[in-house]
């Protein structure tokens, strides 16, 4: 994870902070907003594997996996979710954002585009990125239209690729956004938050 480092990143009254351990009692309330874990297509930890969930994402970011954050509120202090780097490839400067997941309550809220404008600046301003990309389970609708809304193409499907946290095997969707469409996405995403009043 040579080119990939901790970081904090702030916009719009949020802050992205490098997940820790201490984060663990304010991501188990954001999964329960909504109790995420049902939901099948999706990789939200249940409360009691909170710690184990967290520990997995540091255990990957010391191999030079993952980087996971922590979305917080800056006004409240809430943490409202989690999202990462991940599959980073320092040899060709590609990274995927990945391991996304929001409380029910701020889903359909600016959190979301504010994040992926924070993770997208980052990559493909700071950190020289050539490629982002998303991969999704083919049944999670919601995320492939998110991350299409994003501006990112879909680059095919990977047939029986990985399973499911109900043992039953996906397909897996994949995207990806060059460094010569950003300019026109974070455009677009400026574009997108024009809808919601500027907090912080």
């Amino acid at each position: 994870m040579s080119f990939v480092q901790p970081v904090i990143l702030r916009d719009r009254g949020l802050r992205l902070e490098p997940l820790a351990l201490s984060h663990e009692a304010g991501l188990a309330a954001a999964a329960a907003d909504g109790q995420l874990w049902n939901i099948r297509v999706t990789s939200v930890p249940e409360p009691e594997h909170t710690r184990a969930y967290i520990e997995t994402a540091l255990q990957m970011r010391a191999d030079g996996n993952r980087l996971a954050f922590a979305v917080i509120d800056e006004a409240t202090g809430r943490v409202l979710g989690c999202t990462s780097y991940h599959d980073i490839l320092p040899a060709v400067r590609r990274v995927e954002i990945g391991y996304t997941w929001y409380a029910q309550s701020v889903q359909r809220s600016h959190v979301n585009t504010t994040c992926k404008l924070l993770l997208l600046s980052h990559a493909f301003d700071q950190l020289g990125c050539h490629v982002v990309g998303w991969r999704t389970d083919n049944f999670n609708h919601a995320s492939q239209r998110a991350i299409e809304r994003l501006g990112a193409k879909k680059d095919g499907v990977i047939r029986g690729h990985a399973l499911r946290r109900d043992g039953t095997i996906r397909d897996t969707v994949m995207y990806s956004m060059r460094a010569g469409e950003w300019p026109e996405a974070r455009a677009h995403l400026l574009y997108l938050l024009q809808r919601f009043p500027v907090t912080g």
